[in-house]
């Protein structure tokens, strides 16, 4: 592949992996204000029901972060093999290693936020609106 296809495809991964944490984003800050606004006095299985869309959105968010990084990093050692690099392909290069953050760190914080969620939808009327403390 030529420089240009490659950086080409750098850029749809870039954007593919934006998109991606749209909806789960978009979701979880609902789910927030939801809570203030008393969704977790709500029947039980409307609350098992968030809790389904959030991890049916965020376990598919995930996926695709950890794929299109992982494509990433393969587009940017297949720009490394180069001879010749642009100051763009070595500015791909160079960020490269940083997608490991969307593979592994974003995922994990999806998770942990989702489990403190959890806890307050689960926990019901009784946890009181804010959490306990």
């Amino acid at each position: 592949m030529t420089e240009r296809e490659l950086l080409d495809l750098w850029a749809k991964a870039r954007g593919h992996l934006i998109y991606s944490q749209l909806a789960p984003t978009f979701l979880l800050i609902v789910t927030a204000v939801a809570l203030g606004l008393g969704l977790n006095e709500a029947d039980v299985w409307v609350r098992v029901g968030v809790l389904g869309i959030l991890l049916a959105s965020g376990v598919l968010g995930s996926l695709v972060q950890f794929a299109v990084s992982s494509q990433a990093l393969a587009i940017a050692e297949d720009l490394e093999q180069l001879a010749t690099k642009s100051a763009t392909a070595r500015q791909a290069i160079s960020f490269a290693p940083w997608m490991n953050v969307a593979r592994f760190v974003t995922p994990t914080i999806f998770v942990v936020i989702f489990l403190v969620l959890a806890i307050s939808l689960l926990a019901g009327p009784q946890f009181g609106p804010y959490g306990g403390m």
